[in-house]
């Protein structure tokens, strides 16, 4: 495994198990120990880049479900990408992760900030699901006010300093508690750290900068995509706060099931249904698959859960490395209604029977232990 793909929860000293809680406290942990801040270590800054990727992955259900079932391979075919460590300092990565400054203290978010997160659905068929496709996806977003271009202002307005803080966008409080006078700097309630007060808000977006709008983006599905597996789409979600980065779109895409298989991994496992004769006499038999039909060869004998393996005709992988197999579980059709010279024919067949005509190759237990290996 190389530096950049190390196992995330390795990375995070944590457990594949451990809740949302844990992986918080063990990132913070190692963020205080490892931020270039703190650290004078020459490898320091490498792993404390890498220890945020694997918070970014593990703290969202989504790219942990991902990384969980396909690890750093289907992260890259999900289309998920690092974000960039672009934090001035630990305090403002503590404020960007948690909403909280260094110590825990809930604290107003101050300079650039990442914009939301979205989630969109798309359903395809498992058909589309084995070719790849592109696909379009409907969803809205807040993007910058097109009156304002995001400052919250009227157009031909200017901003006044905050009277709160007098346009340092904190101010100092001092207590009195049993230990003396405590003094506290918090961000300004007035002006939110801003240090400027819009007195002629946009009429457009109401002051907030943003304004909703309906987007369109054209998705490309890899062929083999598993049913709720999420796409990234990095930049396309809520417009960030102060000029900080737009969020991702996180397209989930919902396989529909096909009445014909039932989908294993990779593999897939559909029925055949023959008469009694049929898997008596053996011949030729038409079934489908995700090509079309085709047609396979029944041996003279065949035997109820016998298990025909198609080799690489089920599901194409992520990467592209091969198809899966469609397993065939054979079932025989005994005949309930039978006129009289059926019944007659039968009978005959049955009197010149002997122990060596119904003699079995194997038990019915191997049999059926084939459908699942």
């Amino acid at each position: 495994m190389s530096t950049t793909e190390r196992d995330y929860y390795e990375l995070l000293g944590v457990p594949r198990g451990a809740s949302e809680a844990e992986i918080k406290k063990a990132f913070r942990a190692l963020a205080r120990e490892l931020h270039p801040d703190v650290s004078d270590h020459p490898e320091a800054e490498e792993r404390f880049k890498l220890v945020v990727e694997a918070y970014e992955v593990l703290s969202k259900p989504e790219t942990r479900e991902l990384y969980d079932r396909f690890g750093h391979a289907g992260l890259r075919s999900g289309g998920y990408q690092p974000t960039g460590v672009d934090f001035g300092n630990l305090s403002d990565l503590f404020s960007a992760f948690f909403g909280e400054d260094l110590f825990g203290a809930s604290a107003r978010p101050r300079g650039r900030q990442r914009g939301a997160d979205i989630a969109a659905e798309v359903e395809i068929e498992l058909t589309e699901a084995a070719k790849g496709l592109k696909r379009e996806v409907a969803f809205t977003a807040e993007a910058v006010c097109h009156v304002c271009e995001g400052s919250g202002m009227e157009p031909g307005t200017e901003p006044t300093t905050c009277p709160t803080c007098n346009g340092q966008g904190m101010f100092q409080q001092v207590s009195q508690s049993l230990f003396g006078q405590v003094m506290r700097t918090q961000t300004c309630p007035t002006c939110a750290g801003a240090g400027k007060v819009i007195e002629h808000p946009c009429e457009n977006c109401k002051g907030s900068g943003r304004e909703v709008e309906e987007r369109t983006l054209e998705v490309e599905i890899p062929a083999g995509i598993h049913d709720r597996q999420p796409i990234r789409i990095s930049g396309e979600g809520h417009v960030g706060a102060r000029g900080g980065r737009a969020g991702d779109v996180y397209v989930v895409v919902r396989v529909h099931p096909d009445e014909r298989f039932v989908r294993e991994g990779d593999d897939l496992v559909s029925t055949l249904e023959l008469t009694m004769t049929q898997a008596a006499l053996g011949g030729k038999a038409t079934v489908p698959t995700l090509d079309g039909e085709m047609e396979v060869t029944i041996e003279p004998g065949a035997q109820p859960g016998t298990v025909l393996n198609l080799k690489g005709k089920g599901m194409p992988r992520l990467q592209g490395f091969g198809h899966g197999d469609l397993r065939l579980l054979l079932t025989v059709l005994v005949p309930r209604r039978l006129d009289d010279e059926q019944r007659k024919l039968l009978e005959q067949f049955e009197q010149s029977a002997v122990a060596a005509t119904y003699e079995q190759d194997e038990g019915l237990f191997n049999r059926l232990r084939g459908i699942f290996h």
